[in-house]
């Protein structure tokens, strides 16, 4: 069970992963030791996965970004394996889910302009057969994008 410092822990972490663990002790009121106790067993039990560097994409040249939604008519558990491992081989894609509704896959796909998108798609299309539909929709601006989760 998380109490308010782990929280704050939590919280501090997701705004600035890059908090010295003495600066973090002093932000969530405690000594060195046990703030990094309690650092450790937040990753130990599985509440932070990693801390990692967030990247700018336009900077980065990545411009376009697409929602890809799927349908499909083969849902066997040999199709689907093979399905994860090909999407997981493309780097363009950032996140990918199985869904519930109208749509059985969504990815969010990251690319240089249309063009890229293009090769993208092609190449998905043809990395596994059974794709009955795959439709995209194209991000015209971003109003809001967090990795901040809600930590009450």
């Amino acid at each position: 069970m998380l109490d308010s410092k782990d929280k704050l822990i939590l919280d501090l972490l997701q705004r600035d992963a890059s908090l010295s663990i003495a600066d973090l002790a002093d932000k969530v009121s405690l000594t060195v030791s046990p703030c990094w106790k309690r650092l450790k067993r937040l990753e130990d039990n599985g509440y932070i996965l990693r801390r990692v560097a967030l990247l700018n994409e336009q900077k980065l040249g990545l411009a376009l970004t697409a929602f890809v939604n799927i349908k499909t008519q083969n849902h066997s558990d040999s199709w689907f394996k093979k399905f994860v491992v090909s999407v997981n081989d493309f780097a363009e894609v950032i996140e990918f889910y199985r869904m519930a509704g109208e749509y059985d896959y969504m990815m969010k796909v990251l690319v240089k302009d249309m063009a890229a998108f293009d090769v993208f798609y092609k190449r998905l299309v043809n990395c596994v057969d059974g794709l009955t539909d795959v439709t995209s929709s194209f991000a015209m601006e971003r109003l809001k994008n967090t990795t901040q989760l809600p930590i009450s």
